[in-house]
């Protein structure tokens, strides 16, 4: 990998103050502007709508309709145990509560997915857990909300409240089960959201979704995602159908990557309105697997980096480091084809794209050994004035890769700066007294990454 820097200083000048403004007009973009990293043939993927996800970085790899509203059907229930392991942690529940089963269970239809709990029936939080991932079981689903929130609606409150500040902007419930309503739905990137929260926020949640079997009152159930016996490396996250949706699923797999620093690489892929079962789990195994071979992480920032140096007023302070409090890490491509990606040809016993261009020939894309990446500073702050002590975005890293902008980074730091006392503030007056007549000017300044 190789990383070219620019760093900007805040220097006066016109020719700067015009890259500022078109690097403002980026950064104001950047929610739409951060391109995917490799362009698939929509045609060729099966689905109605898809995307990959990278849980370290955030990026997206791959998608296709990942914006557009549709049923989630049971990937509805990701949020009702996202929520319930959320309170588990809190301390508000444990998986050994047992819960004794109330009227609400009789709700549930006799031709949905349910582990047939009676009124009166005593379960416990664990087993509740294991029917709604493994089971998909809608009793399931409403006995937690019933037992977590007092009854159903202000647990769907509690639904779309989560949503909102996981970010799923386009996601709304009406029920915490999956069932087609007119105003319940998602979307595949903010179902990819939800994932890597459950895989991040509630990693618990995994030691149920990679279960292959769940029995209850003498019910055995096989899980529905087949991709959990076909490869070890795969550990969720939940299937689901109803006529309106098709048939959907989240997967998600850990594997082993090439980089020390990051010994592990966990990605999401979201695919909605499949045809049939088996072709849901073979796209979604296919976008895995040629997302894997053809991106790689990257650490762009380092650990306890120095980004900038900023000038402070009102304090004996002179400078304030920047400095990062946690590594970066971007998802790049190693493809550099430019052809789309024809997913119906990826060999899936050699791992690579095979293209045909055009002369009848086809040829095998080997993934890139090396990548050239593209790192742009911004300083949000001129300066700072004391006093101050809070949580500030300073500056601003945009990521490219062949002249596309694949990740922005926010850096932020929590500035405790105390303001200068009197007697010190006439020191200070007396040193930018002398400054004035002098070429000494304290400036912004910005250092190197990678």
């Amino acid at each position: 990998m190789h990383f070219l820097v620019n760093g900007l200083t805040n220097k006066g000048t016109t020719l700067k103050a015009v890259i500022y403004l078109l690097i403002s007009l980026s950064i104001f973009c950047s929610s739409w502007v951060n391109a995917a990293l490799l362009n698939l043939v929509p045609e060729s993927v099966e689905a109605q709508a898809w995307t990959v996800l990278d849980t370290q970085s955030g990026q997206v790899i791959a998608e296709h309709n990942s914006h557009v509203q549709r049923a989630p059907a049971s990937l509805t229930k990701m949020m009702v145990a996202y929520i319930t392991l959320k309170e588990i942690a809190a301390g508000h529940l444990r998986k050994d509560d047992i819960l004794t089963a109330t009227p609400i269970v009789n709700t549930v239809m006799w031709d949905e997915s349910q582990m047939y709990l009676k009124p009166g029936e005593q379960i416990s939080i664990d087993q509740l857990l294991a029917g709604l991932v493994v089971m998909s079981a809608n009793d399931a689903a409403v006995s937690l909300a019933e037992r977590i929130s007092g009854d159903v609606p202000r647990f769907v409150e509690r639904m779309n409240q989560e949503a909102q500040a996981l970010g799923m902007k386009d996601t709304h419930f009406q029920n915490p089960a999956g069932i087609t309503m007119p105003e319940h739905y998602s979307t595949a990137a903010d179902l990819a959201r939800l994932g890597q929260a459950l895989v991040t926020q509630t990693p618990d949640y995994l030691n149920y979704s990679k279960q292959q079997n769940f029995s209850y009152n003498n019910r055995f159930h096989r899980a529905t995602n087949s991709l959990l016996k076909l490869d070890p490396s795969v550990d969720g996250l939940k299937t689901g159908f109803t006529k309106a949706a098709g048939y959907n699923l989240a997967v998600t797999a850990n594997r082993p990557s090439m980089n020390p620093d990051n010994p592990e690489r966990r990605l999401i892929v979201i695919v909605l309105g499949t045809p049939s079962a088996a072709k849901r789990a073979e796209v979604a195994y296919n976008l895995m697997n040629m997302s894997y071979t053809y991106t790689r992480n990257e650490i762009a920032i380092k650990n306890k980096q120095l980004i900038a140096e900023l000038p402070v007023i009102k304090s004996t302070l002179k400078m304030f480091k920047l400095e990062t409090t946690q590594p970066q890490i971007i998802t790049t491509s190693l493809y550099d084809q430019p052809y789309a990606i024809d997913l119906k040809t990826f060999d899936t016993v050699n791992q690579r794209i095979v293209l045909n261009t055009g002369n009848g020939i086809l040829q095998t894309v080997e993934p890139l050994q090396e990548t050239k990446t593209h790192l742009n500073i911004e300083l949000n702050e001129k300066s700072l004035t004391a006093p101050l002590a809070k949580v500030m975005q300073l500056a601003t890293v945009h990521v490219y890769q062949n002249n596309q902008l694949i990740r922005t980074i926010n850096i932020e730091d929590h500035v405790e700066i105390e303001e200068a006392n009197f007697l010190q503030k006439i020191m200070l007056w007396f040193k930018q007294l002398f400054t004035l007549f002098s070429n000494e000017q304290v400036e912004s300044k910005t250092y190197p990454l990678g």
